[in-house]
């Protein structure tokens, strides 16, 4: 099945990126052997830096299981997932990934998200983007608010 969910996440990519408005990825999910959900890049049409492939077929497989996890799931993409959808992954538990072509093969095409893969390993001091930690102790109390009440809901 592998194989053939692959393809079908490569098909994705490729009728929805002929017309140039979309982006060349396309992602499945698949659960028991059966696609639960299927994307496309949808970054320019919706005006959505986050509409990747693997996030939108993300959302709709969380919303297909009525959960906030993929258990047991696999995703099937045409390019190997970037860091805010391997991140993504993470969050959501899948079980695994399956991809065809390389974060290389993206930066070739002008996808290049290398300098992020490279970035997540660097302190906030060496990063390209600055940060400022403010308001330290209130931003903790929330936490440990959230982490005293009862009827939260862990994730």
């Amino acid at each position: 099945m592998d194989i053939e969910f692959l393809q079908h996440a490569i098909h994705l990519a490729e009728t929805h990126s002929a017309d140039g408005q979309n982006g060349p990825f396309g992602a499945v999910i698949a659960k028991d052997d059966a696609i639960i959900a299927e994307a496309w890049n949808q970054v320019i049409v919706h005006q959505d830096p986050t509409a990747h492939a693997e996030i939108v077929a993300i959302r709709q497989a969380c919303q297909k299981l009525n959960s906030f996890q993929l258990r047991g799931c696999t995703l099937y993409a045409s390019c190997e997932p970037c860091p805010m959808c391997l991140a993504a992954l993470y969050w959501v538990r899948i079980d695994a990934v399956v991809y065809a072509a390389s974060k290389e093969d993206a930066a070739e095409a002008g996808f290049d998200d290398l300098m992020l893969y490279d970035e997540m390993g660097k302190s906030w001091q060496n990063r390209k983007i600055k940060a400022q930690r403010l308001l330290e102790s209130a931003g903790r109390q929330v936490l440990k608010r959230w982490r005293q009440n009862p009827n939260r809901i862990e994730y």
